[in-house]
């Protein structure tokens, strides 16, 4: 079975943002830079379902390509290959561009099942997934916490505001995964010698116009310092008078 596992490059955490001097984005050159956290989960059940049923994972990012350092870190993982979408703006890039790009590579790599994260820890729209499923033609089930998968149709569990739902789905598809899927393993250093050996190709992006353009990035307003207004039950009447009419929460 042919199997991608969708990766983005992320910021770290707990990078320090700093905006460019006109304000049209984000200083991207001195951050550091993870795999997002779903994505690590989405890595790990490909890795886990070609253990299972064979086949060969292929790590697919769309991003720059000073970001194989990450993506190598996805063959020292388990995944058999990669293949970057080089493209520089990367962060600028909205869900359709993305999802309409990842769809053309799924499409070239002749590929029956693949795996992304739930959302990104950078943007959190868990919209790519759904559109790229779309634009494939192929059904989604998004945000699963459990699954069985068999050469031409699979199981799975997601979680919803009304409990656990249990969907079957056909191959091919479109899986996003959420937290309790699987636990990622850690890069051992056998992994990451192998990784070293393995294919890492760049290709350019196929063509896809956005339906958003960032023009303008700004820091929130400072948040004013915070005051006590009494202390023990006589403070209530006071407290209750902030929150309605400075706070306007009540």
């Amino acid at each position: 079975m042919n199997i991608i596992a969708c990766v983005k490059r992320v910021p770290t955490t707990d990078a320090e943002v700093r905006f460019k001097a006109d304000a049209s984005g984000l200083e991207t050159d001195s951050l550091p830079y993870m795999i997002s956290f779903y994505d690590e989960i989405a890595l790990e059940q490909a890795v886990l379902t070609k253990e299972a049923l064979g086949g060969e994972v292929t790590a697919l990012s769309l991003g720059p390509a000073s970001g194989s350092k990450e993506i190598r870190e996805c063959l020292a993982k388990g995944a058999d290959k990669a293949v970057i979408l080089t493209d520089d703006e990367w962060m600028s890039s909205d869900c359709h561009a993305t999802a309409k790009r990842l769809a053309a590579a799924i499409g070239e790599l002749d590929a029956q099942l693949v795996f992304m994260g739930r959302v990104a820890t950078d943007r959190d729209n868990a919209a790519v997934g759904p559109m790229c499923a779309t634009y494939l033609g192929w059904a989604c089930v998004s945000g699963v916490i459990e699954m069985e998968c068999g050469e031409d149709k699979g199981t799975a569990k997601v979680e919803t505001e009304n409990g656990i739902e249990t969907v079957e789905f056909s191959l091919p598809a479109v899986i996003t995964c959420n937290k309790g899927l699987n636990t990622p393993r850690y890069a051992g250093l056998k992994g990451i010698m192998a990784a070293k050996k393995k294919p890492l190709e760049e290709q350019a992006p196929a063509e896809a116009d956005g339906q958003a353009v960032l023009s303008t990035v700004i820091a929130p307003p400072a948040r004013p310092e915070g005051r006590i207004v009494g202390t023990g039950a006589e403070a209530i009447p006071a407290l209750i008078d902030a929150l309605r009419n400075e706070a306007q929460v009540l």
